[in-house]
This record gives C-alpha cells, structure tokens and sequence, in this order.
C-alpha cells in the first residue's frame, strides 16, 4: 500500500525562494496554514533543463518513482513525496528534511553505516546516476535520508556515486529477498505514468541481475564512477 499525506499532496504552496545552488528550479515552500508549519521542496517540471541522456518523460516522475520503490518496498529512504500542480505547474513535491548541521556528511558517507548499506542497495536498484554527499540527510535522530533522484532509471548502466565502499560485498538475506519481493511487484503496471517501457523493462532486468550476483554491484568502466563535483 502506498503511503499518504494529504497535506503534502493537496495543500496550497507558499513559496519562499529557490535553492540558487540546484541545475534546475528547485524551490523552498511550505504549506499554507500548516502547524507545525510543513516545508517542502517544489522541483516543478516546467523548470527542468533538458539532458541529451534523459530525453523522454521527465526528471519530477523520476524522483517520485524513487519514493515509490522506498515506500512500498519499505526501505524508508526517501522523504515523502508527491507528482501534483503547484503555482508553477506539475513537479514533484517533496519533504524538507532538517539535518544535523554537526554531522560531517563527507566523513559519515564515507563510512559502514547500515543505513548507507542500505540506501547503496537502493542505488543500485533504481540505477541513480547522481549520488553524491550533498544528498545524504542526516536528521538530528542520526535517520538518513537520501534526495535528489531525477536522474535515475536509465535503460543503460549508468549507477554513479560515493558510496563504493560497499561493492562486491555478498548481499545477505534480507537485501536478497528484497530483491525478490520488488521483482514480484506489477512493475509495469506500477510505473507506466512515469517511466518508459524500457527504463521499467531495465528495472525488472537489473533486480534479476542483482539477485544472480548476489553482491553490490562495482564501478562501469564504460562511464565515470563518480558524480562531479561529488558533494
């Protein structure tokens, strides 16, 4: 059962003002009337810059096919997030996570914390082509949550991220039996308003080919290993 928040998906947005240092227009919000007051984070699609590897759909569908995957495979990895009309059109809405300013997310992303083991795992699955430490958040209860997941799913083998610490590991038995229960999932049903059929058919490949492994995947040689700049 998918998760969810009415006042995320059907509250009216205030906007506060954009987030100067993202690609695209992304843009801090919070909802009217909300108390405690909600935040929220507003990438709407009609403020997307084109990318020449990610030509058909759009990157906010992306981001809230990532939710998903969290939400129903109940990795809760992935702030809470809807696909909805704003004052700017349709984009993805998304929950303003507080971190810890105190944490070094440099030296914490760097580390075997399970839950990076975890959100490593979740890479992998959904392909994200752009992990890097500035979006790992980290809440004052020391809860990781990952953003940012508009260039991910891509038909072709493109998993760019910091987190390598982890490949070639053996997947114990409970990542593969998450495997197991996403591949049983009606994928294509699931995804059809958001993916194309070839980035959901590689979805379906890349859960088969992860359990046949059985290990964290390692770097593609054909394409960079890390995102630039990284954090």
């Amino acid at each position: 059962m998918i998760t969810k928040n009415r006042l995320i998906d059907t509250g009216e947005l205030v906007i506060k003002g954009r987030l100067v240092d993202a690609s695209n227009a992304t843009l801090l919000a919070h909802i009217k009337d909300s108390d405690p007051i909600q935040q929220v984070i507003y990438k709407p699609v009609a403020g997307e810059r084109p990318l020449w590897d990610f030509q058909d759909g759009d990157l906010a569908s992306r981001e809230y096919s990532a939710y998903l995957i969290s939400d129903i495979a109940g990795l809760n990895l992935v702030p809470y997030t809807a696909l909805r009309d704003g004052p700017f059109g349709v984009g993805m809405v998304q929950q303003w996570i507080d971190i810890d300013e105190n944490i070094d997310i440099v030296e914490f992303g760097q580390s075997s914390d399970p839950q990076l083991r975890k959100l490593a795992l979740f890479d992998a699955i959904i392909n994200n082509t752009d992990r890097k430490y500035g979006h790992l958040l980290v809440d004052s209860s020391g809860v990781l949550k990952g953003c940012d997941h508009g260039v991910s799913f891509h038909s072709d083998d493109k998993l760019r991220t910091v987190l390598w610490q982890f490949a070639s590991l053996p997947f114990d038995s409970d990542e593969l039996a998450l495997l197991h229960s996403i591949n049983d999932l009606a994928l294509e049903e699931m995804f059809s308003e958001y993916l194309t059929v070839l980035e959901i058919t590689a979805l379906r490949q890349r859960l088969v080919s992860l359990a046949s492994t059985a290990k964290f995947p390692e770097p593609n040689n054909q394409w960079p290993a890390v995102p630039w700049p990284p954090v």
